[in-house]
């Protein structure tokens, strides 16, 4: 089997789906069944920041061709086919390797930054007869252009690099068997595996230039117009998921509902991904957003392919160990060791509802001090990805104790960390047994930290030694960074819109000595069900409307009328009322001693077990691309 991954992390790892393919691509099982991956994707030479990723000694990269460069390490007819195609579109290519986990798979970039424009308009004519897509409408919009652009000339060179065999054969030096050669010289079904709109064009370019060669698989890592609602709205996601499910029960759809939004790419582009020969969710949420996007979708079956998460075994004396760190830094920053150390790792965006932990941590205060226990939630959460460098992070710790301190304006807050802070002071000033610590920093040491932090602290001291991570998204397709700390006997708190839930759940039914209650809907529920001895995830229930005065009334129609009608008014009464049942949940699920505490490091680690990749990649992806 040969699969080609469309994705715009092809060549560095940049957020989501690269942490997919770090996992995916390297699991035993796909190893062992996929006899050859190759990756394509845009580059920006241009770039130094990124030129500097995609060159780094961490990216492992093995350069093949690389003409701009001078780096050509390839037999004479591939470098001949590379040059060729690159003097065609005027774009630069670059073709190698490099590592994704534990494997080595071969990539292709592209940078279109020159491409020739006329030879482009006529792929993106062809587009527009071929696929209805309007080039036209959207072709000022630099992402769009940047994947378009790419595509062609990316499939060429694809070909290339498919069809001169044995190249490929010498990379890690392995002979193949008898099946594989044969699997290899078969070039008549690659897949193409779409990661996302970014991943659709070159689908499209390979469909034009060879229809029926190669199959096509769509993998929706989410829906993007389904977040724009979620996330535009003040009503969130306890407005659109209420909207979503009565409308599919109308078979309405999201145009129906919530306005034209073709002027939107990223959603034109989906809608064509309708007609790939596969498609794939990561999310049973995803799974219902795309047919809200397309009716298309209804018509078909969508495999469920969830994304996994580290099962790294953890032993009660590491967790120990690394909790007495945190707490040491937490008595630093806040002036007394807590109890507990609670986490928060994930972008600043607005999707990840972090005012939610600030509401639970309001109703959990006054909790936590009846019962003279006190907690510390570190934040890890910044604007910039790359955040501040090593030096400004050490000026800002002198000069006035950041992080336990902050100050507007660069290198400090800026965008959503000033409002959010002016939140978390608040917070911190009239608590009684908590504080919360941002953190706005990319990295978890005190080189990036300041020199409060201790000198042997690391990022898996975090994961290892928190009590708590939250993760109560109102928009999440999946959610790993959610679930990263189960192993270490954390407990996690998740929303229920989170797509990791929907397989914790599967999961959990193959575990021994479980039983999986009935579910009615209701927020008392899940707390309920998440609240077995040996459970370590709790699920905070914002779409659910229990609120007497937030029923929906009879008659046709209500139902979604209503729906549409929550704002923020709406949203405020059930969050509050969510926050108060959470924090009385986490109250009663903290471990308050080393058996408690061990047994869910046990349970943590065998939930782990069940959502691996390799689970991932030997029961839900293979199965579904080789049906």
């Amino acid at each position: 089997m040969i699969l080609i991954h469309s994705t715009h992390e092809a060549g560095f790892k940049l957020g989501g789906i690269g942490a997919v393919l770090d996992g995916l691509l390297s699991a035993p099982s796909y190893l062992a069944q996929v006899e050859r991956t190759l990756l394509v994707g845009p580059m920006n030479t241009r770039d130094k920041v990124e030129m500097e990723r995609l060159f780094s000694p961490r990216n492992k990269l093995q350069v093949r061709y690389f003409a701009s460069a001078d780096m050509l390490a390839c037999p004479p007819v591939l470098e001949a086919r590379l040059r060729d195609i690159e003097t065609q579109w005027n774009v630069h290519l670059l073709y190698g390797t490099r590592a994704f986990g534990a494997a080595e798979h071969e990539i292709i970039l592209v940078d279109p930054g020159d491409i020739d424009h006329e030879r482009f308009n006529q792929f993106k004519y062809f587009v527009w007869e071929r696929f209805g897509l309007d080039c036209m409408r959207y072709e000022r919009d630099y992402e769009f252009n940047l994947y378009m652009a790419a595509a062609q000339p990316g499939f060429e060179a694809l070909q290339a690099v498919i069809e001169i065999r044995d190249w490929r054969l010498e990379i890690g030096d392995r002979s193949p068997t008898n099946s594989q050669q044969s699997l290899i010289t078969n070039l008549q079904s690659p897949i193409l595996v779409c990661h996302e709109f970014m991943g659709l064009p070159l689908w499209y370019a390979a469909d034009l230039a060879q229809r029926g060669i190669y199959k096509s698989a769509y993998v929706a890592h989410e829906a993007p117009s389904a977040r724009a609602l979620v996330e535009n709205d003040p009503g969130h996601d306890t407005r659109f998921y209420n909207a979503l499910r009565f409308a599919l029960k109308s078979a309405l759809t999201m145009d129906e509902v919530f306005g034209d939004q073709s002027g939107f790419f990223k959603h034109a582009l989906v809608k064509t991904a309708a007609h790939c020969d596969y498609a794939l969710a990561v999310g049973d949420l995803v799974v219902d957003e795309l047919r809200f996007i397309d009716t298309h979708f209804r018509a078909r079956k969508i495999d469920l392919v969830y994304n996994g998460v580290p099962n790294r075994q953890v032993f009660l004396e590491d967790v120990r160990k690394s909790g007495r760190k945190l707490r040491a830094y937490a008595h630093t920053l806040a002036g007394f060791t807590p109890t507990f150390v609670f986490s928060h790792v994930t972008r600043m965006v607005v999707s990840k509802g972090l005012w939610r932990d600030l509401r639970v941590m309001e109703e959990l205060d006054p909790l936590l001090a009846e019962r003279n226990e006190s907690a510390v939630l570190f934040m890890l959460s910044s604007v910039i990805p790359q955040g501040r460098s090593a030096a400004e992070a050490q000026r800002m710790s002198r000069e006035y104790g950041w992080p336990a301190d902050h100050r507007e304006g660069w290198p400090d807050l800026i965008a959503l960390e000033a409002p959010l802070w002016q939140a978390i002071d608040a917070f911190n000033k009239t608590a009684h047994a908590s504080r919360i610590v941002l953190i706005n920093q990319f990295g978890f040491s005190r080189d990036r930290c300041g020199d409060t932090m201790p000198a042997d602290m690391s990022f898996d001291d975090l994961r290892s030694g928190t009590d708590l991570e939250f993760g109560q998204s109102i928009y999440e397709p999946f959610g790993i960074a959610q679930l990263e700390p189960l192993p270490s006997g954390a407990l996690c708190v998740v929303s229920d819109v989170c797509g990791c839930l929907g397989f914790v759940r599967r999961q959990l039914r193959q575990l021994p000595h479980y039983a999986m209650p009935e579910q009615d809907g209701t927020l008392a529920a899940d707390l309920d069900e998440f609240s077995q001895p040996f459970l370590n995830v709790l699920v905070a229930d914002y779409t659910s409307i229990t609120a007497p005065d937030m029923r929906p009334p009879a008659g046709p129609g209500a139902g979604l009328r209503a729906a549409l009608a929550i704002g923020q008014v709406e949203r405020d009464v059930i969050e509050r009322k969510v926050a108060r049942a959470t924090a009385s949940a986490i109250l009663q699920r903290l471990p308050r001693d080393d058996e408690q505490k061990a047994a869910l490091i046990e349970s943590g680690y065998l939930l782990a077990q069940q959502m691996s990749w390799e689970v991932i990649a030997r029961e839900q992806l293979l199965p579904a691309i080789t049906r």
